[in-house]
């Protein structure tokens, strides 16, 4: 008699609820990229009267209706590097990332576009010859969000690892260009949460036990001295909040905060990621990382046909989403 599959062997196979929901989390990121992408930068107050309810073309590049931004084009080259090479290579995320700059790799529309600065600046020092491990700006004011909003991929390939393991992962990817411990800390509460939604949590479960996570692994220095910024988190006052104490800017914390108070607030897909590009402010990427675990939670399945027709580049986006998929099945248990 042949020996029974693994759990994780079971969960993971072809055509499984754990594919679909992979699928989920980068089709989930493109579609919250591309809600809030024509409208970024809008104040909050604007959207409460002209709410988004669909794709938009984005008027300032002239670009069609279902584009999206930097946010989908660094998550798709991390997405692609794993499922690719099989582990987690920075030297091959650091080539791709500067691929999209001289190149247009996976960009919408051949060219990037929506680059933040400290991203910006990093690349250009990766392009130079700096090593992965040194690219990224260390000081305070470098805290935007650009390596919160393409982590994701990462709690997929490492959803059976440690969490200790998971969250050293994340800081690695983060610090290609945002290396202070704020920015990696947000990456490795974001990435808990999306291992625990992997598990079956609901979402706010997933996110109060990532949080006790979070309290156990970031005691110790230089983290410590960051736990303050995640307090609203860390001591469960987030969930408590009404809309207008969410913040939604480019700060890390603000968007980490934005995305997870909406998945938690609401029930469905449409309705977290709306709620999230209505925000304003930084809206393709509060978009991208609440779609992206929105996506995570209830698979591709749950994200609006409409929407998924009009997604540039989709089919391209799902082939990756199966490769990677398939290659976490492949490596699973170890």
């Amino acid at each position: 008699m042949s020996p029974e599959p693994k759990a994780d062997e079971g969960l993971i196979a072809a055509g499984s609820r754990f594919a679909d929901r992979v699928r989920g989390a980068l089709l989930g990121v493109a579609v919250g990229d591309a809600l809030g992408t024509p409208v970024e930068g809008l104040p909050r107050a604007v959207l409460q009267r002209q709410p988004v309810r669909d794709f938009l073309p984005v008027s300032r590049c002239n670009y069609p209706p279902g584009t999206w931004s930097d946010d989908t084009s660094l998550t798709m080259c991390l997405a692609s590097s794993l499922s690719e090479l099989g582990r987690l290579d920075l030297k091959d995320v650091a080539c791709r990332f500067v691929r999209w700059v001289e190149e247009g790799y996976w960009s919408p529309h051949g060219v990037a576009f929506g680059m933040g600065r400290t991203t910006r600046q990093a690349i250009s020092r990766l392009r130079a010859g700096v090593p992965p491990e040194g690219a990224g700006a260390k000081g305070e004011w470098s805290n935007g969000n650009g390596s919160l909003m393409r982590t994701l991929p990462l709690p997929v390939f490492f959803h059976d690892a440690d969490p200790q393991e998971l969250v050293q992962a994340a800081h690695r990817v983060s610090a290609l260009t945002h290396a202070h411990p704020r920015s990696q800390m947000a990456c490795g509460i974001l990435c808990l949460v999306a291992q625990n939604l992997l598990s079956a949590l609901e979402p706010l479960a997933a996110a109060q036990q990532a949080a006790a996570t979070a309290a156990r692994i970031y005691a110790s220095p230089p983290f410590a001295e960051e736990r303050r910024h995640f307090a609203r988190l860390l001591e469960g006052d987030l969930w408590k909040l009404p809309a207008e104490q969410v913040h939604s800017s480019g700060y890390v914390v603000h968007t980490l905060e934005a995305s997870l108070w909406c998945l938690c607030k609401y029930e469905d897909f449409a309705s977290v990621v709306l709620s999230a590009v209505n925000l304003g402010g930084d809206a393709d990427t509060t978009g991208a990382v609440a779609g992206g675990l929105a996506g995570l939670t209830w698979g591709e399945s749950a994200i609006p046909g409409q929407w998924l027709r009009c997604l540039v580049r989709a089919e391209e986006i799902r082939r990756v989403a199966a490769s990677l998929a398939k290659v976490t099945a492949r490596i699973a248990g170890r």
